[in-house]
């Protein structure tokens, strides 16, 4: 008998694939605070969801209940009882044509964060230093990513991301974290008026293509969503929070929130994203 499982919360791409499969979905991997399952998608293929206790940072493929996560194997059927649960769907953020209001938003964030991040992480570009082991070797493409973002050079961009992808640890390599959280970045913009996507958004494909065979499965779910402008929703609500030109206590407080992600997936998907607005 498959373990169910209410579900209080579910991101509206999860919600799309437990429609067609009435809720059920295979197990895949075990975190420790987080299931990986995969259910059935169209064409035969199958889509990733994961299920996360309450509190979990909302995604188009989470899913989160109220209660305890099942005490379940790979290979297990579970059943995600999704009626009551809210659908989370972000709203896209309006940057205005001007650059300069994210460029100098994301300098206030790596003047007030970059001293915090852990230097084995790409955090520590932030602050303005090399990076530490296992990402040491990475600096070189990290800061040509951030330079081509800031000269709006797609295809700069795409050739030093492939550098960086699979590098680091787990199942979410930083490298993967932090190329998505540029791009991801690179797809807010692309909602400023006259500007031009095409550019950018097949910088992106070309990155997605480079990615498989170069990291696992799991990772490269995430960044085909990061570099088509889907992530988490600390992530979209910073998106939010520059382009509305919150006030800097308000930013930075979202941004806390995007570095709670992952055990330092977190601020690589923001380091990723401040050099990806444009500030070198």
């Amino acid at each position: 008998m498959a373990t169910v499982v209410a579900l209080c919360e579910l991101g509206w791409r999860a919600e799309a694939a437990l429609r067609r499969t009435r809720g059920a979905g295979e197990v895949l991997a075990v975190l420790r605070g987080s299931l990986y399952l995969t259910v059935d998608a169209e064409r035969g293929g199958t889509e990733l969801i994961w299920l996360g206790a309450a509190g979990a940072a909302l995604h188009g493929r989470a899913v989160v209940t109220a209660g305890r996560l099942p005490d379940v194997e790979p290979g297990e059927i579970v059943e995600l009882d999704a009626r009551g649960g809210r659908v989370w769907r972000p709203r896209p953020a309006a940057f205005s044509a001007a650059t300069g209001e994210p460029r100098s938003s994301g300098r206030a964030l790596m003047a007030a964060l970059g001293s915090s991040a852990p230097r084995s992480s790409f955090g520590a570009l932030m602050a303005g230093v090399p990076l530490a082991f296992p990402l040491e070797r990475a600096t070189a493409p990290a800061r040509a990513l951030a330079e081509a973002c800031a000269g709006d050079d797609a295809e700069g961009a795409a050739m030093a991301a492939v550098e960086l992808l699979g590098l680091g640890p787990g199942l979410t390599p930083a490298g993967d974290d932090f190329v998505g959280g540029a791009f991801f970045a690179r797809a807010q913009l692309a909602t400023r008026p006259r500007e031009g996507p095409t550019r950018w958004a097949q910088a992106a494909a070309a990155v997605v293509d480079a990615a498989r065979g170069r990291t696992h499965p799991i990772s490269l779910a995430l960044l085909t969503d990061l570099v088509g402008g889907h992530g988490h929703a600390p992530l979209h609500e910073l998106s939010h929070a520059l382009a509305g030109r919150a006030p800097l206590a308000h930013t930075l407080d979202t941004a806390r929130r995007v570095t709670r992600i992952g055990h330092s997936s977190g601020w690589d998907m923001l380091a990723g994203f401040v050099l990806g607005m444009g500030e070198p």
